[in-house]
């Protein structure tokens, strides 16, 4: 595992519009990857993640720490080759961000997915996420409704770190 850098961005894009193909159209999968526009490795590459091996990068986080206070951190977004999913590879990637962050004196850390995303919901759970008050409960979620713009709800998560 290894700092993400500005190079690795087209590779990233390239593997979130194949990774996704699997559940998503091409159009879904690339609208998806327009997620992850070139900013975020140029200037959080610091604190962004690569797994790699000789066959290329086979997961990724882009994570940041929060530039307005000094507290807070955020996972953007996550992705990993569906070879290793199951395997504790997303696990290991966040165990490191958090390691990182704590160490850089971040004592929280946040995310969001998607109201439908089960399984990303179930994942932050498991590694110790809460689920923040929304302004709504759909299918007993609390919903931040229209959080990333219109009919955009979103589920928030927050986690404490130990020092």
């Amino acid at each position: 595992m290894r700092r993400a850098d500005v190079s690795d961005h087209s590779a990233i894009v390239d593997r979130v519009q194949r990774w996704w193909g699997d559940s998503r159209t091409p159009a879904e999968a690339r609208e998806l990857s327009l997620l992850l526009p070139k900013l975020f490795l140029q200037f959080f590459s610091s604190t962004s993640l690569v797994l790699e091996d000789e066959t290329g990068i086979r997961a990724f986080l882009v994570g940041f720490h929060a530039p307005g206070n000094d507290t807070e951190a955020y996972i953007h977004f996550v992705g990993v080759d569906p070879e290793l999913r199951g395997q504790g590879t997303a696990r290991r990637l966040y165990t490191t961000f958090f390691q990182r962050a704590a160490e850089a004196g971040r004592t929280e850390v946040r995310a969001i997915t998607s109201p439908a995303n089960t399984g990303s919901i179930a994942f932050h759970r498991a590694m110790g996420f809460t689920l923040e008050t929304g302004d709504r409960v759909i299918d007993g979620l609390p919903v931040h409704g229209d959080y990333d713009g219109p009919g955009q709800d979103r589920v928030c998560f927050f986690r404490k770190l130990t020092p």
